[in-house]
């Protein structure tokens, strides 16, 4: 697929997603229109699954005769198939395309009042049962609850049972004429679009979208930062994973992934996350995300990590409970973050969490680098006891759609090869305005990158900071205390601005005579006083 089809198919979904637009918000619409388009792509994932099973039977899996006795035979086999590939099934009844179809004449059958191209009960049922045939297999965690946030009974569909059905059949007819293209095993195009969507929604969702999503150029650079020295990976963790393209992006940017896990304290975002790696073919049994809250409530508190990214909630409030000093995460620290600023929590939970030889890129505000108190005392722990930390990244202003302060990136690693430094990059003047947002350019990722592995000063970018100067500076980490960006003015020539100020001044008298001499010649009065 060339680009240009790859952003037509982007629009195509994007033009079909703003049919909802008008009925609600778009952190609302956009968990029916993702959740529409899973539905699809799951129905065209088990008819592809099945008619290649089918293929030596001459038959294709729409056209099984659910009620006969050789279809049931037929649906029985495919089923425990698919449950043990794909982790799920659906019948051919229940595919997107038949419910498509059927809800496709609906305003013309439904003029009397017939329901027979009522579709809303059958959606609802169908999603049901897509959870429902997982149950008692190793895939029911991965489909629980997955479509709880689509409710069709929603007010925001429609006034009345017609309204909403109409509103949603529509939105299910457009789909259907879209080719995902999923045969194309060697490009992800849905995968891409749905990130296309994810990123859409979150432009417009204000503060919310912090919550599910992190832009695409930061989540690059923090993959990259984690797969600069190790491609191939046992495992990659992110404790807020969000909707989880954070995760997705890391593992387009090593070799291999053997697995994949996160935890996400929003339930709706939960939700997406999970939807979004089944989207983006990672098999069932390759992942494990979880719905808690990471902080008081670690779920793999026990495994450590190959690579971690994050980029947790900035500055958000948390228990700071007593009981977490007996925590194995945090005690050996001697305090804990403040209640009010969880950001050094969550950055002692990953250094936890963190393998020997594993790499862990954190993004947080720019405060964690110089604020007091127990953030000082935790960030002179891990420089001055643990040793580390092995760079501080600093990032432009404005490249996120909650916020518009700076962040930085820090990178941890336990074993470190440069024991005696840390890395400081200032790359906050590197990027390009768009409208009202700064975007980060793959130029300037790649440029941060081979500043990393090259480790070497660069003249107002980058400076390998000795852990004495960092003592030296009672462990403060203010980026421009170790890079200097300073710009010095061009020296201003005095005599040079004088003679200027002299030829002005002659021109000026000039000018004057001659108004003067025009004056006189209309015997009025010059609009200002002459010499005498």
């Amino acid at each position: 697929m060339s680009e240009e089809e790859r952003r037509r198919l982007q629009q195509q979904l994007w033009n079909i997603a703003n049919t909802l637009r008008g009925k609600m918000g778009a952190d609302e619409f956009r968990d029916y229109i993702l959740g529409f388009i899973f539905y699809k792509y799951l129905s065209e994932k088990i008819q592809g699954f099945a008619d290649t099973e089918l293929a030596q039977e001459n038959l294709k899996f729409a056209d099984i005769k659910e009620n006969t006795k050789e279809g049931k035979t037929y649906i029985e086999a495919l089923e425990h198939a698919a449950l043990s590939e794909l982790g799920y099934f659906l019948k051919p009844s229940e595919l997107f395309h038949a419910i498509a179809l059927k809800g496709s004449n609906q305003q013309d059958t439904n003029k009397e009042g017939d329901s027979h191209n009522f579709i809303l009960a059958d959606l609802t049922k169908i999603l049901k049962n897509i959870e429902q045939s997982t149950l008692g297999t190793d895939s029911a965690d991965d489909f629980v609850n997955l479509f709880e946030d689509l409710d069709l009974t929603s007010s925001k569909l429609g006034k009345t049972e017609k309204e909403k059905n109409d509103l949603v059949a529509k939105v299910l007819v457009h789909l259907d004429k879209i080719d995902f293209n999923l045969s194309n095993k060697t490009a992800d195009v849905l995968g891409d679009a749905y990130e296309y969507l994810i990123g859409e929604f979150a432009s417009g969702a204000g503060k919310k979208a912090g919550e599910f999503y992190t832009p695409q150029p930061v989540s690059t650079l923090l993959a990259k930062l984690v797969t600069s020295t190790n491609k191939t990976l046992k495992s990659v963790y992110d404790p807020t994973c969000g909707s989880g393209s954070l995760l997705l992006r890391v593992k387009r940017e090593a070799k291999h992934v053997d697995k994949i896990y996160g935890q996400e304290l929003n339930r709706t975002t939960y939700n997406l996350a999970r939807m979004n790696m089944i989207l983006h073919d990672v098999h069932y049994a390759d992942f494990d995300i979880r719905q808690e809250d990471t902080l008081e409530n670690p779920q793999h508190r026990d495994m450590r990590f190959d690579a971690i990214v994050a980029n947790p909630p900035f500055s958000t409030h948390w228990s700071a409970s007593q009981l977490h000093m007996s925590d194995d995460r945090f005690s050996v620290y001697g305090k804990l973050a403040p209640s009010t600023k969880a950001d050094m929590a969550f950055v002692q939970h990953m250094v936890y969490q963190l393998a020997e030889e594993g790499t862990m890129a954190v993004l947080l505000p720019h405060g964690v680098l110089f604020r007091g108190g127990a953030e000082g005392h935790i960030r002179q722990y891990l420089i001055d006891q643990m040793n580390c930390l092995d760079a501080v990244i600093g990032l432009p202003a404005n490249i996120f759609y909650a916020t518009s302060i700076p962040t930085c990136v820090l990178v941890f690693k336990k074993c470190r090869k440069n024991p005696d430094n840390i890395l400081f990059i200032d790359a906050s003047a590197h990027f390009e305005k768009v409208k009202t947002q700064n975007i980060m350019r793959p130029e300037h990722i790649e440029k941060i990158v081979n500043a990393y592995k090259a480790r070497a000063n660069e003249d107002k970018y980058s400076h390998v900071a000795s852990i004495a100067s960092i003592k030296a500076n009672d462990y403060n980490l203010n980026i421009p205390r170790y890079v200097d960006t300073f710009e010095a003015e061009d020296a201003i020539d005095l005599a040079a601005i004088s003679a200027q100020l002299v030829a002005l001044d002659k021109a000026s008298h000039a000018t004057d005579a001659t108004i003067a001499a025009f004056c006189k010649e209309l015997g009025i009065a010059p609009p200002f006083a002459q010499a005498s």
